[in-house]
Order: structure tokens, then sequence, then C-alpha cells
């Protein structure tokens, strides 16, 4: 064999390794075939098992990776440089990723377990007839409160959170929309607002609000209040809901001026390569069983009706977590407001936070 042949050969056989490699690193990196599914999700939001179980049922490996905001969410997949076939997206974030062409209409008639999610929670606006996306869980915005700690006082109203007693008491989340919609709705203003008087009053309120606040944290929030760090907490329903199991001497309450009622939904990411594995996913998880036992293992309210028979009455009739109507038809659920005031809201929150310093 000549020399020139041997390098042919030679480029052949490296040619292949590399198309080799570049498939094995694509399909850890969560490029998807028909026995991979690679799912984008918030930290600790599935029980592990459920995921177990769809790869033993169905004979597809899951490939799981996690976000800690909309926002990083989005700009991973409108960058396009990892496949992911299912990501759970709140509901601003939805409407934002239709305009954007970011999703795949979902095809209903593969999902038989759809009977099962309470009308209440389909044909919302960010999503009219759910054509991109399926209800995951709901919740609220509100204050989880150690009584035992602050004297037996409870809380009502978000005004009471500027009582000077609660100096250095308080722990926000680390949220834009959370905490200019919590000073909006203090004023008994929409956490959806846009008009600049009411912006910036808004936040002239929330900078009288510093000495209370003690910090402005992520995930270790949790931590932080089931160890009695401090007594008040601005929180997601969920994340209450497990501080409480943590400390029995934590309540949790939605204030009566009003908060946010957000969705996170499942979608279909544009880029997706294992559709009907995503749609398989998507039904097995709407099996009142499996959201039961992923509503139990997660903290969050589930919005399949069916579900809530199978799940404990000191969770399914807790009206903190599933509250009546009478309080969710004062709740609000946060809008696309564009790139522009999106951006003017979170200037506002990061001079609040420089304000605390």
């Amino acid at each position: 064999m000549n020399q020139l042949v041997r390098m042919l050969l030679l480029v052949v056989i490296l040619g292949f390794a590399l198309m080799y490699g570049a498939s094995a690193l694509n399909s850890s990196e969560g490029f998807s075939g028909a026995n991979t599914l690679t799912i984008y999700n918030w930290g600790d939001y599935i029980d592990p098992d459920l995921v177990s179980e769809f790869e033993k049922e169905n004979g597809i490996k899951v490939i799981y990776q996690t976000f800690d905001s909309n926002e990083a969410m989005m700009t991973k997949i409108e960058q396009g440089g990892t496949t992911f076939d299912i990501s759970v997206p709140s509901e601003y974030a939805i409407d934002k990723m239709k305009e954007e062409n970011l999703l795949l209409p979902i095809d209903k008639s593969k999902l038989p377990n759809l009977k099962y999610i309470d009308p209440r929670f389909m044909n919302l606006s960010f999503d009219p007839d759910n054509r991109y996306s399926i209800p995951y869980f709901w919740g609220t915005v509100g204050i989880v409160y150690n009584s035992e700690m602050l004297g037996g006082r409870t809380f009502k109203s978000w005004n009471d959170l500027w009582d000077p007693s609660l100096r250095n008491q308080i722990l926000l989340v680390d949220g834009a929309r959370e905490v200019i919609g919590f000073g909006l709705n203090s004023l008994h203003y929409s956490l959806n607002d846009t008009n600049e008087a009411h912006l910036q009053a808004a936040k002239a309120k929330l900078n009288e609000l510093t000495p209370n606040v003690k910090a402005i944290v992520g995930d270790e929030i949790k931590m932080l209040l089931a160890n009695e760090e401090a007594a008040v907490g601005v929180v997601w329903s969920g994340d209450a809901s497990e501080i409480m199991d943590a400390n029995d001497k934590l309540d949790y309450v939605v204030p009566e001026e009003g908060s946010n009622l957000w969705f996170d939904n499942m979608v279909i990411p544009k880029t997706a390569k294992n559709i009907e594995g995503a749609h398989k996913f998507i039904n097995f998880m709407l099996d009142p069983k499996h959201a039961a036992q992923n509503a139990e293992y997660v903290g969050y309210a589930t919005p399949n009706a069916k579900a809530l028979e199978y799940l404990p009455e000191d969770i399914s009739g807790d009206t903190r977590f599933y509250p009546a109507d009478e309080l969710t038809s004062k709740l609000e659920v946060y809008k696309n407001l564009g790139k522009k005031m999106l951006a003017h809201y979170n200037e506002l929150f990061l001079e609040f936070k420089m304000h605390r310093k």
C-alpha cells in the first residue's frame, strides 16, 4: 500500500472517529434521539423516582438539566447550542417564547390524560387554547413568618412588612417581578403596572423597607427561614410549604391586597429532536397518580383535579396553598411586559438592592 493510500485511509478513519466522538458528546449535552429525552427544568422541581419510572416504562433515557431563571432558560434555548425536548417556563416566559418562535405546537391528541387538568388552569391569557403549553404547577407569592419569634404577631397585608419592629428580620427572594410587584401591590397598584409614576412610588416605598430587610437571597432562603435566621420571608408558596415542613413554627399568608398567581407549564422547544418522547413524558406527568406523587415531593400545588384525590387531606385541603376562588380572584398572572419594560423593572430592582448598601 503506497503512502498516499495510507494517508487517505488514515483521514477516513480519523473522520469516523471524530464523528463518533461528536455524536457521543452531543448526546451527553442534550442532543436527543429516539431513545433519549432531554428535559430543562427548575432545580429540585420533579420527583426523581418519577423520572426513573418513566425511563423504565418507555425505554427512554432522560437527560435532566436545570436553570435558575426564566431569562437564563430562554437565552439558552434561543442560542440553540443545546437541544432540549421539554422545558418548564413560567407564564410570561411562555408568552415571550411564543412571540420569538421558540416553541412547537403540542399535539393534544397524544395527551389522553389532559382531561384531568382543572379547567380553571386551561385556556389562560398567556396561551389561549393551550396550543404550546400544558400546566405543570401553580402557586402564589406571599409572606412566610415565624409567629413565635415575633411575639405572636401575624400578617394580613403587604404593608405589615413595613412595621419598625421587624428591623433586620425580613428575607426577600431575589426576583425583580416579585419584589417590585409586592411594592406595587402595597400601594394597591397592579403588579403589571407600567405607569412610571406608580413604579417610582413603589421603589420609593421599597427603599423605606430597607431597614427591615436582612438579605435578598436565592434558594438559601428556605434554609435560613427554617433555621430561624430571620422571622419573615417573601417567598413562593411551594418554598413556603417546604420551609414549614422543616419548621412547624412557620405559617404562610397571601396578603389581602392581592399578589401573583403564577403558572409553570411544560412546553416543547422548537429545537426538540424527540417530539414523540416529549409527548409521552407530558402525558406521563399528567397521570393523576404521578401528578399527586410529584406534588407531594415538590410541595407546589398541582393543577390536576383528579390528582387531588390521591393527596393527603392535609395537603389538598390546605387553603394556604389551594386557596378559595375568593382569594384567587384578587391575584394576577405576570404579563409579558416586553424587553424594554422588563429591563426597567430589573433596573428599579437593582437600584433598590444598591440602596440597601
